[in-house]
């Protein structure tokens, strides 16, 4: 047997018993190790769906040019099914993404916009609002807006939930996941409580996201709004893919907390994972200390890999200036 091309590859990642930062725990911690992907991380999943629907539908043409805001691992995902099926790729992507990610994502020949990170997201200098500008500018291009296109969360309904729910032999009753722009959390929460409504969905935001207020209030809150360093997590707007019905309850994590997590599952399981894995993992033994019992199964979703962040959390020099060593 061999594939086509390297985007058949996506998809059947591996279930990972967490044994070592679980200890004291009740319950099994299984994570869901997304860096198995030939793009290195969940999001080569919904990628390629909204390409594919994008053809379908006919807003994406022979020759065209695919044009994303991207925090870096959307655009690995877009570029390698661009490369496999013909077109351009230009992302935009905010200065505090790491250089890592902005380098990969030239190897596969995409042109790369950085903007500035502190801006609001109705700014012209934004990354939103550049990614638009220049799809309206651009002949034949196609904007997948993986915020709202719900492309994004019909990928993991028909995909991840279902690997999940097969590779636990249903025996799932907790799902943990960082939420961005809410299609991995979301597309496997609805699959997973159609089989089983009592599966317990745990959303992990950041400081400096909006989410977790507005699930308890349902007030969007501003003032909850300020620059944070953890990338891939967290959001300064309501994206359409991020359904709160399907999220239980949220918990935020620091960036510090994020970072030192994210070291130890590398040191300790070898699992060499991205900063918001940290997140995701910190989070939900937070939750699972005091909630977990013994026979519940838990899976949290590790979306990306270690090699994104080399210049940042994985530097000692780095880690040392923020004052995290």
């Amino acid at each position: 047997m061999h594939y086509n091309h390297i985007i058949e590859a996506v998809g059947r990642t591996p279930l990972v018993k967490l044994n070592k930062v679980t200890e004291g725990i009740k319950g099994t911690i299984l994570a869901k190790v997304e860096y198995m992907n030939p793009g290195n991380s969940v999001k080569d999943r919904m990628a390629i769906r909204m390409v594919e629907d994008a053809e379908k539908a006919g807003l994406l043409k022979p020759g065209g040019t695919i044009i994303e805001g991207t925090s870096g691992n959307t655009g690995m995902g877009l570029a390698l099914a661009a490369i496999a099926k013909g077109y351009s790729t230009i992302f935009v992507m905010s200065d505090k993404q790491s250089k890592e990610k902005q380098d990969i994502l030239r190897a596969v020949g995409a042109q790369v916009v950085v903007c500035p990170v502190d801006v609001a997201p109705d700014d012209p200098r934004s990354y939103y609002s550049v990614a638009r500008r220049l799809n309206a500018e651009t002949p034949n291009s196609f904007y997948p807006n993986q915020y709202d296109n719900m492309s994004n969360t019909a990928a993991h309904y028909e995909n991840t939930g279902p690997e999940i729910w097969e590779g636990t032999e249903g025996k799932i009753t907790h799902w943990a996941a960082g939420v961005g722009t809410g299609g991995t959390i979301c597309g496997v929460s609805k699959y997973l409580k159609e089989q089983n409504p009592a599966i317990f969905t745990l959303g992990i935001d950041t400081y400096g996201s909006v989410f977790k207020k507005y699930k308890e209030t349902g007030v969007f809150d501003t003032n909850e709004i300020y620059p944070y360093k953890t990338e891939g997590i967290g959001e300064d707007i309501l994206p359409k893919n991020v359904n709160f019905d399907v999220i239980d309850e949220f918990i935020k994590v620091t960036d510090k907390d994020a970072a030192l997590m994210t070291r130890r599952l590398a040191k300790e399981e070898g699992l060499f994972v991205g900063w918001s894995c940290g997140s995701a993992v910190f989070g939900a033994l937070e939750y699972a200390r005091e909630h977990l019992k013994e026979t519940d199964t838990m899976v949290v979703v590790l979306p990306d890999h270690g090699t994104r962040y080399l210049g940042k959390i994985y530097n000692d020099d780095w880690m040392r200036a923020q004052g995290w060593l």
